[in-house]
Parts: structure tokens; sequence; C-alpha cells
């Protein structure tokens, strides 16, 4: 391989200052280099690239052994990207391959002109007529209708017509100088394909005869169709796209009237980056498809719905006014709260709604879009399966949440966020045996934010992730210097959000941060939700399976909230059960009857039970006498920072 590098005509270095995308290529179909552009093309990593094979990437089967030529091919392992592929012979047995990429928006004239470009060597056939028959053909000709020269002597024209284009060829002004017109053929056994006939001016002995070539275009316009198809809709859910559907809104606020209003939707579904990370892409994209089916059932003669991109949806509803838009919003609701059926899974994903009203909320389709996208992501923020109208007051909230989003990723880089430990005590042995781990955030400017306040924010934007990481990572490097200054070990308590819990390589991450902060596994738990736990029997029980492998605990965080499914605990490898605190509020009797069953049915499974929230005597004594295991709360210690945690080593 490094001998087939020496004999390029170019430097490896010279290739990264190229803007076209360049690849050498062997005749066997290796690929001996090439520049980042190239590498980008194929979404290639440049270095796993090399020596891979090109025909693994490109829909061709040998290079083309012309000294120039071209091709336009798609990408086997990325549909929908459409390549012009010029291929140059070097010495060698080495081949220079240049990709353009147009499969972009803005390629699409210059496709079209490419497959002009092409059409142009397509051999012609010729054909002279009279007024209704044709008096000769060229063999060309015949062959392309599928007879003989002699078959289509004498024949009508318009039997090589489809009548459906018939009429817009009998009004075509046949005696102007070179007209053009696109038609669609019919062959001799009846299939249709689209035709091009150019018509020169000819006299013969005083009588008009016409001239006309005729092209064989389908392909040519097959390809147009794709190529306008790839502008205007979305491949996955068959939708129209965001261009087709900014096309149509831009053209509604063309033609509306003074008095004329409509609303424009601006769904996000709920969960399913989680649903996606967890079950992977291609149950996602099943997921997007069925999503796409159930909004197609709302289609209607004034409604207009399109794929925005990713989970998010827009829809257009004309002859819609404020106060009735938010009848198809809750309908829309009512219909994703309907399970999903895909493959083996029966899937729960919302959806959350922001509505725009044309011209209250804006008079631009990119201001109604704009709008439609802040109402949604405010409620998102609030209470997802909702929807949202715009109101101006919604501009200010959505410019404070991208400030608050902005600042939070500076207090990640500057360290402004803090941990503060809760103390956990065990009531059999009368002493602290653990601490959670809560997040507090230092602001320079508007002092301790507590988490209720920005964690929604972070949970949407994706910072959740970067966050929970953090926590992670400090919470099991102060418990190991807890460790190294001779204190009593405690088993430190961490919460994992939904985000992070549906990571795929959740369980690899976790071992590489004990192994950076060097805590012995049996000394981290982490909290996750009850309803987390029952989203995904099959994949929440292997990730499970995979912690406690680690050695590391897990415990169900406000359990209570989803009574029902207690039956399902004794499939998961589950550690300890923590009561939520609603149930310990004035302890009245139906709480405790709940407690008392979780209390005891957790024993019998042999899984320890702590109660949060714990603030009075009362509630301490009942706990206590109904043995259960540990407890935390104010009664016990409000969560403190580590400087202030010491004294609870001692006990």
């Amino acid at each position: 391989m490094e001998k087939n590098r020496e004999a390029l005509p170019i430097d490896s270095q010279v290739l990264t200052f190229l803007k076209d995308a360049i690849l050498f290529v062997h005749k066997d179909g290796t690929i001996i280099d090439g520049n980042q552009a190239a590498y980008s093309i194929l979404d290639l990593d440049q270095l796993d690239g090399l020596s891979q094979s090109i025909y693994e990437y490109l829909d061709f089967d040998v290079l083309l052994d012309s000294s120039e030529a071209h091709l336009l091919l798609e990408l086997q392992k990325r549909k929908g990207k459409l390549l012009e592929v010029k291929s140059l012979q070097l010495q060698n047995d080495i081949y220079c391959l240049l990709l353009q990429d147009f499969s972009v928006q803005d390629k699409a004239d210059d496709i079209k002109r490419y497959i002009n470009k092409l059409s142009n060597s397509i051999i012609e056939g010729i054909v002279l007529y009279g007024e209704t028959d044709i008096i000769d053909c060229d063999d060309t000709c015949a062959e392309m209708f599928g007879y003989t020269r002699d078959e289509m002597k004498n024949m009508a024209l318009s039997k090589l017509i489809d009548p459906r284009s018939y009429e817009r060829f009998a009004d075509f002004e046949h005696l102007s100088n070179e007209q053009v017109i696109e038609l669609r053929g019919v062959r001799k056994d009846g299939s249709l394909f689209h035709i091009e006939m150019v018509e020169y001016p000819y006299t013969d002995k005083g009588s008009v005869v016409r001239v006309a070539c005729i092209k064989d275009i389908t392909e040519r316009v097959e390809n147009e169709t794709r190529i306008e198809y790839m502008a205007y809709y979305d491949e996955l859910t068959d939708l129209p796209n965001r261009n087709f559907f900014h096309k149509v809104l831009n053209e509604a606020v063309l033609q509306a009237q003074e008095t004329e209003e409509f609303a424009v939707y601006f769904l996000d579904l709920d969960y399913f980056k989680e649903i996606n990370d967890t079950l992977g892409y291609d149950f996602g994209d099943a997921l997007l498809k069925a999503c796409a089916k159930r909004l197609k059932s709302f289609q209607q003669v004034d409604t207009f719905i399109a794929r925005m991109g990713g989970d998010e949806f827009l829809i257009l509803q004309r002859n819609t006014t404020k106060e009735t838009a938010v009848i198809l919003a809750e309908q829309l609701i009512k219909e994703f709260e309907k399970p999903f059926k895909i493959a083996d899974y029966e899937i729960y994903t919302t959806v959350s709604i922001g509505i725009s009203v044309y011209p209250e909320n804006g008079n631009s389709a990119q201001d109604l879009i704009k709008h439609a996208d802040s109402a949604m992501y405010v409620i998102k923020g609030k209470q997802q399966n909702y929807y949202n109208i715009f109101e101006s007051s919604i501009s200010e909230n959505f410019k404070a949440m991208l400030t608050m989003e902005s600042e939070m990723r500076k207090a990640l880089k500057l360290g402004h966020f803090e941990l503060h430990y809760q103390p956990q005590k065990n009531l059999l042995k009368n002493e602290v045996v653990g601490v959670e781990a809560l997040l507090r955030w230092n602001h320079p400017e508007r002092g301790t934010i507590g988490p209720t306040e920005f964690i929604p924010l972070a949970e949407k934007t994706g910072l959740i992730i970067d966050i929970g990481d953090w926590v992670l990572v400090e919470a099991c490097r102060q418990n190991k210097e807890w460790q190294n200054k001779g204190y009593r070990a405690l088993t430190v308590s961490v919460n994992l959000s939904a985000k992070q819990f549906y990571q795929r390589k959740l369980v690899e991450k976790v071992e590489q941060i004990l192994k950076d902060t060097r805590l012995d596994p049996q000394y981290l738990e982490l909290e996750i939700t009850e309803s987390m736990a029952m989203s995904n029997e099959e994949e929440i029980l292997k990730t499970l399976h995979g912690l406690r492998d680690l050695g590391v605990q897990v415990s169900i965080d406000d359990f209570g909230t989803g009574y029902s499914s207690f039956k399902y605990l004794s499939m998961f490898p589950i550690s300890k059960l923590k009561i939520d605190k609603m149930f310990l509020n004035e302890c009245q009797k139906e709480n405790k009857a709940i407690v008392k069953s979780i209390i005891h049915m957790s024993h019998s499974l042999n899984m320890k039970v702590i109660a949060e929230g714990v603030e009075t005597t009362e509630q301490f004594n009942f706990l206590a006498n109904e043995r259960c295991d540990e407890m935390q709360g104010f009664y016990l210690s409000k969560p403190l920072p580590p400087s202030e945690l010491l004294p609870f080593f001692e006990y």
C-alpha cells in the first residue's frame, strides 16, 4: 500500500488544501489515499478509510477504464445521497476519483443541468410525417417504439403518443422553427415512456412534411422526479419536508386575505431520544414512520403536515382562529397518548405542541415557525404532553431559557456546580451508612439555584448528559477522598436522569469512572425512577445486570407512584427501594398501609427500603416500628456541603 502511495502524482499533504473531493483508488477498488472532503462525503474517518474497498460505498461494479468518464451514483451505505463521480485513469493501475455531492438542496439545479448534459449523448430517432400519418422513419426511431421500420410507415402518428398528451401535441405550433415538446410515448407493447420531440420545417414538392427528432428522456424525467422528491419530501416518513413546508407557508402568507387567520403547529415527540438511544436507530426510524402515519390521519383539505427533522413535525391549519386552534392540538395529544406497537414492544411517546397564529403572532413564514417553536420549547420545559399558544411573553421566556442554557454551559466549564450531600441513616444499626449527592448551582449573580429550576431545561437541551456525568465523577471522587482521609466508608447515592440511564454504553461509562476515581463499586449506588425501570424490560434488564456485575448497587427512587408495577420488581437486580415522601405526609391511614406493604414486600424480595422526606418524630417512630431499613430527611439533616458533613462519619 505504501508503494502505491509513492506512485501518486500528488503529495498526500497537498490533498488537504484541495477543496475538491479526491480519492486515489487501485484498480481492484482499494482506497489508497484521499482528502478530508472525500472522506466526509462518504461518512468515513480518514484513517479508517484507507485500505477499504470503494465498491462498498459507491453503486458501481468496476472502475471506469476510459481516460475520463463520469457517472451519477448513489452511496450504498447512505441511501439518498446522490454523487457525481468522475474517473481518471492514471499510471500504475491507479485511478483518481473526483466526487461531488448533489444531494444537498441547493444543488438541485446543478443536477438538472448535469442530467441534461448526459441526455445530449443519447441517440435520437428521426421521423417524417404529414398531417396525421407517418411517411418514414429511421431504424433508431422504430426500435425506440418497438416496431420495424416498415410497420411504422403509413401508421397514424397518434398511435405513438399517449392520448392524455396528444391534445397538447395537436395544439403544437408545428411550423415554428425548432420547437421542443415533451410527451408520453406509447410502445408497441402498450408501455408508456417519456419522449422529447424537436420539430424542423421541411418542404417536399410544395407540400409541408414535418421532420422531428425523437429522444427517449425517460431516465432524465425519472431522475428529475427523484430530485424533486428529494428536495421536497422526507424519504423516511414520505411526508413533505421543511423546504416544502416553508414553500407552502410562504404561499399561504402571500395569499392570505385581510381577515384570514391560520395556525402553525410545531410538534416535538417526548422521550424519543431515550427510546432511540435504548432500542437503536432502526427502532427509532420505525417509530418515526408510525408517528408520521398517525399524523397523516389528520390530513384534511386545509391541513398541510410535514416533518421538520429529527423527532419534530410541522402542521399548517388554514381557516382556524386562536380560539379554535386548540381543538386540533387536543386531538393530536389524545391520539399520541395511545401506545405504538412496534416489533414486540408497546411504546408510549407523547407529544408537546407549540402554536402560532397568523397574523397575530407573525406575518412571515419564518416568524410563525420560530414562534411556534418557542411556544413548544417553553411548554416542554414545564409540562410535556401538552400544548402552548404563543404569547409575547413567551418570547421573553424563550430568551431567558436560552440565556440560562448558555450560563449552564459556562457553569460546567467554570466549576460553578457543586454537590451537597444528605445523610442516610440505618435505623437498625442507628448509624449513618450513606449519603445522597444533590446538585446545586452557584450562580455568580443569582446565588444558589436549586435543581428544580434548571434540571428540566438541562433535560430538554441534552446538557443533562454532561452535567450528570460531572455529578457522577465528582460524587465518586469525593467519596474516595473521604476514604483516603481515614473516614468510615459510606455509600454515595447518585440520581440518574432518563437520558443518562438510556445511554447505550452506560455500564462502560460507569466502569471507567470507577477506575479513574479508584472507588470500590460497592460504595456507589445509582438511583433510577420506577417509570424508567418499567419502560422497556429487556433493555433495562440488560443494563441493570451489567451494573450489578460491576458491583454497583441500584435503587428505585420515588417508589409507590407506580404501585401496580410492583410485581415486576422480582425480575430486576434491585438492591433498594426508596419510598416516595408523599406517602409520609401526615402519615394518613391509607398512606401508612401503602408504606407497610412496600416495606414487608421488599423484605420478602430481599430488598432494603429507605424512606425519604422524613421530617417529624412521628414519621421516624412509625418507620422504625415497621422495621424500615433506612431513612433520610430534614429530621436527620438537610443536604450539606462536604465540609459540614464530617460529624456524620462519627456515628
